[in-house]
């Protein structure tokens, strides 16, 4: 399985003999969020087994896509980080990620899982710079139990997961209304409105929230006419 090619001297086919194995570039979705343990790419990607996460793990480390390290104190505990050329893929997931925004965002099927903490990457493919100019601040979620922040410094963002130490301002809601979000049915200015979602921190840090991330309009994949 590891070794299928297409035999193409092509730089998009030699791409694909390299992460085009399924679960592969969900795994480098995860890492671009940071180092990751085992266990935590288990929970993260259900369905995927713990023998083909160690063979896919071992071919991202043979390819020098990702490298085992170990976390910081006060964990100190084996993880897997990416290397140099496994973040530069971090781009053509966000476009996979803003493509399938427009194109492939239906609504959930019954045997979907979800991850609020997947919004991680999906803030960082929404947001519009030319609405942060000038915005220094740091947003803290809170949806259910998972918690993640991004910083914002004028026209740049980093997405990570975990509590902000010193957020600016806080939004919390539950996982429905951010299903509700993310499929276009609810707005989040609509949300605070309604109480569907609570916010807290500085005023003018919460008024341009509503601005900073904009979601495609979905658009039918069928041809018509």
């Amino acid at each position: 399985m590891e070794g299928r090619t297409y035999n193409q001297y092509c730089a998009t086919a030699r791409t694909l003999d390299i992460v085009g194995e399924r679960w592969t570039l969900l795994l480098i979705r995860e890492l671009l969020t940071g180092p990751k343990r085992f266990g935590d790419l288990q929970n993260s990607l259900r369905g995927l087994g713990t023998g083909l996460l160690a063979a896919r793990l071992k071919h991202l480390e043979r390819e020098g896509l990702a490298h085992r390290t170990t976390l910081p104190a006060p964990a100190r505990t084996p993880a897997y980080a990416l290397t140099e050329a496994g973040e530069e893929l971090g781009a053509a997931i966000l476009e996979l990620a803003r493509w399938g925004l427009k194109w492939a965002m239906d609504e959930p099927r019954p045997a979907d899982t979800f991850h609020p903490g997947w919004a991680v990457l999906g803030l960082r493919a929404c947001f519009d710079p030319e609405a942060a100019a000038g915005l220094l601040a740091v947003y803290e979620f809170r949806i259910d139990d998972e918690h993640f922040h991004v910083r914002i410094d004028d026209k740049t963002i980093e997405a990570l997961h975990g509590p902000a130490q010193h957020p600016d301002a806080t939004v919390t809601m539950t996982q429905e209304t951010f299903l509700r979000l993310t499929g276009q049915h609810l707005t989040l200015v609509t949300a605070i409105e309604t109480g569907a979602a609570s916010t807290s921190g500085d005023a003018a840090a919460l008024g341009r929230l509503g601005s900073l991330f904009r979601l495609p309009q979905p658009r039918s994949r069928t041809a018509k006419g």
